[in-house]
């Protein structure tokens, strides 16, 4: 959630009435207007603006405020149309229905709430069972309210895990380091950031397939080396990188030094795809079955298919997990042991968790996933047919096979083909213009694309790729499970449209879709700028925490 600032309303309403034209009002009808008695015939809807940022001194009726918050909202994105996030945006009726029956039930209340704890638990035991727990270990776990928390908790547990070998060996532990590459989610930085600690950040490029470089992890390593995060599914392109090899690595590197580096893999977006398709992670391990594999991390709001709010982590067995870092909660009549970063917490979407795992099984989950990696490979080789685009991602080229080869080459799938036959990744489209069509239309900017996708409701992000190839700039689409052969097709038509919308107009014409002004609320109330305004950025997108790309 990003930053917002506090205002002073007075300074805000003057700005704003200083600028009518990007003022934001609820004025939606005069005096005169009707007498019906509707959400916008009281004071609040025809005559008054419902107040912003500072309490009415009294309230309004629940009708009107409803109404006005829910127009307001319309004002977004439609959620199925949102083609930037991993995050879920469908579930089935049943599903939806389970979680408002438990919306008021709090995770950190386990003593009250024993039915709801107890699928907790089987929720953490099928997924270890998924990633390959070994039977002579005792796997542990805990749902999160995301990605993020897991990240921290699963680093935190390595550093604390360093450090006390540090101290039984006497030796300095004031200089900790992690390893991850340029192309990692925002989290893992956070994480680096918020518990001090040195992020070694390794430049990805072209020939690494855009992912962590085994051979830049080799020299980057040392004795202060609290581990390694390693990616199953970069958010940019859709590329696993390659744990079984970097684990490789650091079993020679122990064999030289005796210094025994772990690995934690955020598997967001992999964890729930490949345990089930046949591609699996592309004919490598990257699991428990690594034996260097201490935790593991997944987003059960991606494709776990739940909507947003829960994650897990896992760690192999509980001696991975540092015993004073449990705590022992003795709340509400009962005790518990957490290892959280978060105390209360909805439950819902635990128990959505555990139905869908019940109700899809594996060969549930299996079509979903496997149609996910269809879709994107269908709609990867129809942006290359045309000419006009490249994928970055190459989910949709034949197994060990990773370069463009034109658009002449480009072949449809066979029926009854499977994700076995290509490259293993997530179902992510990466693509930008290709050297013939910017040498031919130089004046067409690819932000245009997106631009104009988005009059359309589609939200398709373009950006760079990670620093030491942020001279490329790509459009991205995740296809989620939401993502139907009709909007597919419509999709692609719509891609093509606009794509020879912008080669065929005159570059004067081109002025209005490049970056304009923000919104006067924008510059008051949030830190930062939006995606119009990011040349304003105070730092350029090559260096901060930049990639928050889900």
């Amino acid at each position: 959630m990003p930053l917002a600032r506090h205002v002073d309303p007075d300074s805000l309403i003057q700005a704003i009435h200083d600028n009518p034209s990007k003022a934001h009002k609820h004025h939606l009808q005069t005096k005169s207007a009707t007498s019906t008695v509707t959400p916008y015939s009281t004071r609040y809807a025809s005559q008054q603006e419902i107040s912003k940022f500072r309490i009415p001194q009294q309230g309004a009726p629940a009708e009107a405020v409803h109404q006005m918050l829910k127009d307001e909202l319309d004002l977004d994105g439609r959620p199925n149309l949102n083609l930037a996030s991993f995050v879920g945006t469908y579930m089935e009726r049943e599903a939806e229905q389970l979680m408002v029956e438990n919306l008021s039930k709090n995770m950190s209340d386990a003593d009250e709430y024993p039915a709801m704890m107890a699928m907790h638990a089987r929720c953490v035991s099928i997924i270890a069972n998924l990633w390959g727990v070994q039977k002579s270990e005792k796997a542990i776990g805990s749902a999160t309210t995301g990605s993020s928390e897991a990240i921290h908790l699963g680093g935190l547990a390595m550093k604390r895990r360093w450090r006390e070998k540090r101290e039984s060996q006497g030796k300095s532990y004031s200089s900790p380091n992690i390893i991850m590459g340029s192309n990692a989610q925002v989290a893992l930085e956070k994480f680096a950031r918020y518990f001090d600690v040195e992020a070694r950040i390794l430049d990805v490029s072209e020939e690494s397939l855009y992912r962590l470089d085994p051979a830049k992890v080799k020299d980057s390593i040392d004795e202060n080396t609290i581990g390694v995060f390693v990616i199953m599914g970069s958010t940019y392109t859709g590329h696993y990188e390659p744990v079984e090899e970097i684990s490789n690595i650091l079993d020679e590197y122990e064999k030289e030094t005796g210094i025994d580096i772990p690995i934690h893999v955020d598997a967001a977006s992999g964890g729930f795809i490949a345990p089930f398709t046949h591609a699996k992670a592309g004919g490598r391990k990257w699991n428990f079955q690594v034996p260097r594999v201490k935790s593991i991390n997944t987003s059960g709001h991606k494709f776990g298919l739940v909507y947003a709010g829960v994650g897990w982590i896992i760690w192999r067995d509980e001696s991975y997990l540092p015993r004073h870092l449990i705590f022992e909660l003795h709340y509400l009549g009962g005790t518990e042991e957490s290892y959280t970063l978060n105390f209360s917490r909805p439950g819902a979407q635990i128990i959505a968790q555990y139905y869908n795992l019940i109700h899809l099984g594996f060969d549930g989950f299996r079509n979903i996933m496997e149609n996910c990696l269809a879709n994107a490979r269908l709609l990867s080789k129809a942006l290359e047919k045309t000419g006009w685009y490249v994928c970055v991602s190459d989910i949709h080229r034949k197994r060990g096979e990773h370069d463009y080869k034109g658009a002449a080459e480009i072949e449809y799938g066979e029926e009854g083909e499977t994700s076995a036959e290509y490259n293993a990744g997530l179902p992510v489209v990466a693509f930008c213009f290709s050297e013939d069509f910017k040498r031919d239309y130089s004046h067409v900017k690819q932000e245009s694309v997106s631009t104009l996708l988005r009059a359309k409701q589609y939200i398709i992000p373009n950006y760079p790729l990670p620093p030491a190839c942020a001279s490329t700039e790509i459009l991205r689409v995740v296809v989620r499970e939401s993502m139907s052969l009709d909007l597919l097709d419509r999709l692609i038509t719509d891609i093509v449209a606009v794509t020879e919308q912008l080669m065929n107009s005159a570059p004067i014409d081109l002025v209005g879709f490049q970056p304009g002004a923000t919104s006067i609320e924008k510059q008051h109330l949030s830190r930062g700028v939006d995606h119009t305004q990011k040349h304003l950025a105070e730092r350029p997108m090559k260096e901060g925490v930049h990639r928050t790309v889900c």
